[in-house]
């Protein structure tokens, strides 16, 4: 894969890697039965910079290419805890982006840097009760007052959304309009009003997914983040990342799978000699890592061009679509492949099946992006960048 990565991108993988399973595995089955990620570990992150690698040196991050995030995500499937993982990509590249992307100076350098620091953790808050990838529909309202905006309304299947400090938040400014009526706000935890409520998940049990509601709350007209009524398209825009990071945490968590198989069966035997010697057992693994290596490929291809510049809106829908589709089957047959110790919790495949059953539903759900494409494809609609 050296088309794409370097010999500094495989030291930083192999730094990484050992980062986690010092400082990160260890602890990932408390916070799997508590579904509390300690503090400390924020810190941690920040400290070796990895919650910097895609933010500019000024707000003290590092400035890196594209495929150092790429590597970062990939590792973190590769600890078997997608919910620990969620709350890191989360915080680092749906809340900061935003933060860096709309926020003015005082907000990056208040809220910015610390969380590059790991001091403060962000979450995202555009899903609502009432619809989840209809954004334009949303029912959040932030009306001014003067010198203050008053939000009112609820989000939910928020993941940080219990125990970040910060929240950024879209909300109707003019609910008399659709798409061009929504804004972004940055609001901080403390602010009176706000009541989280954890949820109880199929899967990514370590991260906290919240439903958020805010009863007259309260913040300063200079927590708007970009133009008043311009949140539709800044939303649209960062989707492509958002996309592209689920279809690269989907390959990635799917070639685990694999790899932890090939293991499995290279050790376990039966009628003489090792599962990986059976004819129909080793055709399916060919077929599961043929899959997923077409997948890495493509969403390598994709972080390229996004690093580039160019506008990937239906190359990350279509990322997320298949990935996330390809993973959940490698993972079923993975677990299959195990016999009945698959199906046991002391091996990871019970838990990455868990795990993995998010990725056709968060961040637009495949129904949403089959709809997007076919637009794309049969209708020639174009999305744009905001402006």
């Amino acid at each position: 894969m050296n088309m794409y990565f370097t010999e500094e991108h495989e030291a930083f993988r192999e730094s990484f890697k050992d980062f986690l399973q010092k400082e990160v595995v260890p602890h990932i089955e408390k916070w799997e039965k508590t579904g509390t990620i300690d503090r400390f570990i924020w810190e941690k992150f920040g400290e070796m910079g990895y919650f910097g690698i895609s933010y500019p040196e000024q707000y003290g991050g590092l400035a890196l290419d594209i495929f150092y995030m790429v590597i970062f995500l990939e590792e973190l499937q590769k600890i078997n805890s997608g919910g620990f993982a969620a709350a890191m990509w989360a915080h680092t590249y749906l809340a900061m982006t935003h933060l860096y992307k709309e926020g003015d100076e005082r907000i990056k350098r208040e809220y910015l840097t610390p969380s590059i620091e790991g001091k403060k953790i962000g979450c995202l808050c555009i899903t609502e009760p009432f619809g989840g990838s209809d954004v334009a529909g949303m029912r959040t309202t932030a009306v001014k007052e003067g010198d203050y905006y008053l939000i009112n309304g609820s989000k939910t299947f928020i993941t940080n959304g219990v125990y970040s400090d910060y929240l950024i938040v879209a909300a109707k400014t003019n609910s008399q309009a659709n798409h061009q009526g929504i804004s972004i706000f940055l609001i901080d935890r403390e602010t009176p009003g706000i009541t989280a409520t954890k949820l109880d998940k199929l899967g990514w049990k370590a991260s906290d997914t919240g439903e958020i509601a805010f009863d007259n709350v309260k913040i300063p007209a200079q927590n708007l983040m970009g133009q008043e009524g311009k949140g539709f398209g800044y939303i649209m825009q960062h989707f492509a990342l958002e996309r592209l990071v689920m279809g690269i945490n989907a390959h990635a968590r799917a070639e685990y799978a694999v790899d932890y198989a090939v293991q499995y069966m290279s050790e376990r035997k039966a009628f003489g000699k090792t599962l990986d010697q059976f004819q129909a057992l080793r055709h399916k693994v060919a077929e599961m890592a043929s899959e997923v290596e077409m997948c890495k490929e493509f969403n390598y291809s994709i972080a390229k061009r996004l690093d580039e510049g160019t506008y990937v809106v239906k190359e990350a829908s279509m990322s997320k679509l298949l990935s996330t589709k390809i993973a959940d089957q490698v993972i079923y047959d993975a677990l299959q492949l195990l016999g009945g110790y698959g199906y046991m919790e002391e091996y990871p495949m019970a838990r990455l099946l868990r795990d993995s059953r998010l990725g056709p539903i968060g961040g637009g759900t495949s129904e949403i992006l089959k709809e997007i494409i076919a637009k794309i494809v049969i209708d020639k609609k174009e999305y744009k960048t905001a402006t």
